[in-house]
């Protein structure tokens, strides 16, 4: 796909989905500033990227205005796993509706496209099986995910009363479980974790009975969706789900992590943490047809090249980003 060279810029853009999104949008030939306050985010996942004289790293906090010339904004600055969003909930949600308005602001100013990267949290622990755009959601308001959860719904209904109030041109995405490279080996998320518990031959660990479910999109899919959502007429508006249709239990990701890296490990179970959703699968036929999008990558292939960072990682070919909470 030919795109003209635009000046582009990635919130978060040194985290897991956002370095990724920084190096897919460099390869389509455009500036990219990437824009990060290394909360969740390393400098070690654009490092590559730093010799690229379209490519330019700022660090900035996202809940302050940020006065640049751009022509497309991609919001993703969010701690995005709940480890990190509940270590400082009340930061979590002023990064969420504060930055949604300081980036609506930016993008209002310099008339740029501007896209939001939402969740399927949004959700909640969802009522409707699998969830379509319409669905309203089932959100605990007052709970440990609430920080996240409802600072992305109201995110959410901030892109849209600035579509509505100043014709904005917004691209609203609402992500489902993504896994690939780059993912923080501390996160606390179930793929990466299970990949690093295996590859140490230590226990792994299962939160409730494992029948719960999810859908798991390799990185890869993900930017590709982001990218086509992006380049909509300004009609498409989303809300968008990005995910893969295809569901598994967490026993039986264990069980494949186990297969896949010929790991002695044991399952274990442990209880199960609050408000955890049972099941989460996107209904992506809204994608399919405005965006021509599906996911094309396996779990066993995206899984490999996963477990293949993780090996690098843990045997000190790419050292392990810290994660401080200063």
């Amino acid at each position: 796909m030919i795109h003209s060279s635009k000046r582009i810029m990635v919130t978060g853009g040194a985290g897991f989905l956002g370095s990724h999104l920084c190096e897919k949008l460099l390869e389509d030939g455009h500036d990219v500033l990437c824009v990060d306050n290394f909360f969740t985010g390393s400098r070690r996942n654009v490092a590559p990227l730093m010799g690229d004289p379209n490519f330019e790293l700022m660090r900035h906090d996202v809940t302050f205005p940020l006065y640049v010339e751009v022509d497309e904004i991609y919001n993703l600055a969010c701690p995005a796993s709940p480890i990190h969003y509940q270590f400082d909930p009340v930061q979590t949600t002023k990064t969420s509706v504060h930055g949604a308005i300081n980036m609506l602001g930016l993008a209002k100013r310099v008339r740029a496209r501007i896209f939001q990267a939402s969740t399927s949290e949004v959700y909640g622990d969802p009522a409707e099986h699998p969830q379509r755009e319409e669905y309203w959601g089932n959100v605990n308001p007052i709970g440990f995910r609430s920080c996240y959860d409802e600072g992305k719904r109201c995110a959410e209904t901030l892109f849209f009363d600035y579509h509505r109030q100043h014709h904005l041109r917004i691209k609203v995405a609402r992500i489902f479980n993504t896994y690939g490279p780059r993912m923080h080996p501390n996160d606390g998320r179930v793929v990466s974790n299970f990949i690093v518990q295996a590859l140490r031959g230590e226990e792994i660990s299962i939160y409730g009975d494992g029948s719960q479910s999810r859908a798991f999109c390799y990185v890869d899919d993900m930017i590709d969706g982001f990218v086509r959502m992006m380049d909509t007429p300004d009609s498409v508006t989303g809300p968008v789900n990005l995910g893969n249709p295809s569901e598994f239990t967490i026993r039986e990701l264990a069980e494949r992590v186990i297969d896949l890296t010929g790991s002695s490990s044991k399952i274990s179970y442990k209880p199960l943490p609050h408000d955890d959703p049972r099941q989460r699968c996107p209904d992506i036929s809204k994608a399919r047809e405005l965006l021509n999008w599906q996911p094309v990558t396996s779990l066993n292939e995206g899984l490999l090249k996963t477990i293949n960072y993780f090996e690098n990682q843990l045997s000190g070919l790419v050292e392990s980003p810290s994660l401080s909470f200063a």
